[in-house]
């Protein structure tokens, strides 16, 4: 598979990734080494193999969320250090851009 210089720029964009123009065929070489192998999986018989099959017996550990709070003092260091907020909530950059959770602008997030 060829990636194009444009699908190289696209996927170092969605991956955060600043690379430069001399760069882009170095990343092609190593993407298009990736596909190539995901390919050649895609040809494996898996029809008689049972989903989620591991090497050793793995079951998930499930635990209750449990808030874990820090002294009155560290926080108050943080929030103040913090560049940009309003009052005690910090203002942190979108993670998906342009999905708000209902309160500040498009493209900002809010955590306190």
């Amino acid at each position: 598979m060829s990636l194009s210089n444009e699908e190289i720029r696209h996927i170092a964009k969605l991956s955060r990734l600043h690379i430069d123009e001399e760069e882009i065929e170095d990343y092609r070489e190593k993407l298009e080494s990736i596909l190539e192998y995901v390919e050649k999986l895609q040809e494996l018989n898996t029809d008689d193999v049972p989903e989620l099959q591991h090497a050793a017996d793995v079951s998930n550990v499930f635990r209750e969320d449990e808030v874990q709070g820090c002294d009155s003092a560290i926080r108050e260091r943080i929030v103040d250090n913090f560049s940009n907020r309003e009052g005690d909530l910090l203002k942190v950059q979108a993670v998906f851009p342009g999905i708000t959770n209902g309160s500040g602008s498009a493209g900002e997030n809010r955590t306190q």
